[in-house]
């Protein structure tokens, strides 16, 4: 089994952000983490650039999807468009509960298309979005 983590913009920031909403670890370190707890083939690719996380989901050909895109959730039509036309399961990953934020961030473009949605479980959510993948 594959699956991909792919996350958005300043995610790469994980470790050093807003520590009382994000925590103190980088998703790099998180990441090795999640190499040694799951026997599966694990990717992992971050970007800044919504045509590049985009680009990215349209080139993958692995069993699953976990997406944290961070800010574009919110905002893009684009990358909610590009997970309805592919055919890999994408499991949407927030650290954030969401919902009790700003309400600004209370709408999820991407929700409506994704197999199922996490979040407000701090890192925990990507162990429950590969935790989906591997009992399907």
């Amino acid at each position: 089994m594959k699956v991909a983590i792919i996350n958005g913009p300043n995610l790469n920031l994980l470790g050093t952000r807003e520590k009382e909403i994000y925590g103190d670890q980088s998703f790099k370190d998180y990441f090795l983490e999640l190499k040694t707890r799951y026997d599966i083939d694990l990717e992992y690719f971050q970007s800044n650039i919504e045509g590049e996380l985009i680009n990215r989901l349209q080139e993958l050909n692995c069993d699953g999807i976990v997406l944290n895109a961070g800010g574009y959730t919110h905002t893009s039509v684009s990358l909610r468009d590009c997970i309805a036309a592919i055919k890999t399961p994408v499991v949407e990953v927030h650290i954030s509960n969401i919902a009790s934020r700003e309400s600004f961030r209370h709408e999820s473009l991407i929700s409506p298309v994704c197999a199922g949605c996490i979040f407000g479980f701090g890192m925990r959510g990507y162990d429950l979005a590969l935790d989906f993948f591997i009992s399907k």
